[in-house]
């Protein structure tokens, strides 16, 4: 890499940090957002009451604040983190810019553990907690099992290229298996499952979400020792080689810990596109740096602060309830990926 000036540096180094307290304070103003909007105006103070453990003009406020929009807003913001570091794991692990969570057919893998769970056994489980529960565990089941079998190709395909072929094509079989699926379902399991597939942050109580956070942040927390060798990557393969670095058990790692985020979010929020994919790429962009030192926990705080901006904006007042997320994901990500298209080379060559 070119050598920089040390007033180039500094520029740099106050811009990163600018860039991460705007995404601090971004992510605290759209949290606030997220608990004053809804279909149920209630007033600044009562909201703080509801907090705070206060008295309150009427006790609803407080089951919707504590029941409703928190943990929506935790679980947008956790989730938002989880899909941004995975795709960012991905994206350097197999040097692809369009690289992400839903490539690797681990999504649809999920979906379609969900599909056998609402389509197939719906019946048997019946409605409310046991169809809740059921589906979680049938978008465990089938993401492990798609991560499962890409470990398996790793360890005889040494090449990313083609492991992310055996994504797309996993990813293909699921889907085919989900429409045999819906063409013998009820039309009750249909919408069921349709609605899931639209994805949302809001379908879980304070309790599920404690339950999805601590399950998710650990694995967070796990990618932020990656960093040496994703920086030693960045260089090309034999030199991380040189460096000591096992390429294919580095891969196999960052996949794992990439496929697990991605099964814990699809199991609690349903398949969420895009935020994975365009993530890093914009705290590449902010930062100006390829640093996993800077970029990694950056890319958490911009992937939580994207999924805050897309609860709050699914929270609008409307007639019909709640906007869903796959339908905000890609107004946001379209042009940040056409960007990322267009000016490759600029994204992946700062220092």
């Amino acid at each position: 890499m070119p050598s920089r000036s040390p007033n180039t540096s500094q520029t740099r180094h106050r811009r990163q940090i600018s860039v991460m307290w705007i995404l601090t304070i971004s992510s605290l103003l759209l949290a606030a957002g997220c608990l004053t909007t809804g279909s149920v105006d209630i007033p600044l103070d009562q909201i703080w009451a509801s907090l705070s453990g206060g008295e309150l003009e009427r006790e609803t406020w407080r089951v919707i604040v504590l029941e409703t929009r928190l943990p929506m807003l935790i679980t947008a913001a956790v989730a938002g983190a989880a899909l941004s570091i995975a795709g960012l794991l991905l994206q350097t692990s197999f040097d692809n810019p369009l690289a992400g969570p839903s490539i690797l057919g681990i999504s649809t893998g999920a979906s379609l553990g969900v599909a056998v769970v609402m389509l197939a056994g719906g019946s048997l489980l019946g409605a409310g907690w046991n169809q809740y529960a059921g589906s979680i565990i049938g978008a465990l089941a089938g993401s492990f099992a798609v991560m499962l079998l890409l470990l398996l190709f790793a360890r005889l395909i040494h090449s990313g290229v083609m492991i992310l072929i055996v994504g797309v094509l996993v990813g293909y079989f699921a889907s085919s298996a989900i429409s045999l699926l819906n063409f013998f379902a009820t039309q009750e399991g249909v919408h069921s499952y349709v609605i899931w597939g639209l994805g949302n942050f809001s379908g879980s109580s304070l309790g599920r979400t404690s339950v999805f956070a601590s399950l998710t942040l650990p694995v967070i927390g796990l990618s932020m020792l990656f960093v040496k060798p994703l920086n030693a990557l960045l260089l090309g393969a034999r030199y991380a080689e040189s460096l000591g670095v096992g390429i294919d058990s580095l891969r196999r790692r960052l996949l794992i810990i990439s496929g697990v985020l991605t099964a814990f979010v699809t199991a609690f929020c349903g398949p969420i596109g895009f935020i994975g994919l365009i993530v890093p790429h914009i705290a590449r962009i902010a930062l100006h740096t390829s640093n996993h030192s800077i970029l990694l926990p950056a890319t958490a705080l911009t992937g939580a602060a994207v999924g805050l901006l897309c609860a709050f904006i699914s929270a609008l007042p409307s007639a019909s309830g709640l906007i869903p997320i796959n339908a905000i994901t890609p107004i946001i990500g379209v042009p940040v990926i056409i960007y990322t298209i267009l000016f490759r080379k600029r994204l992946y060559y700062f220092s």
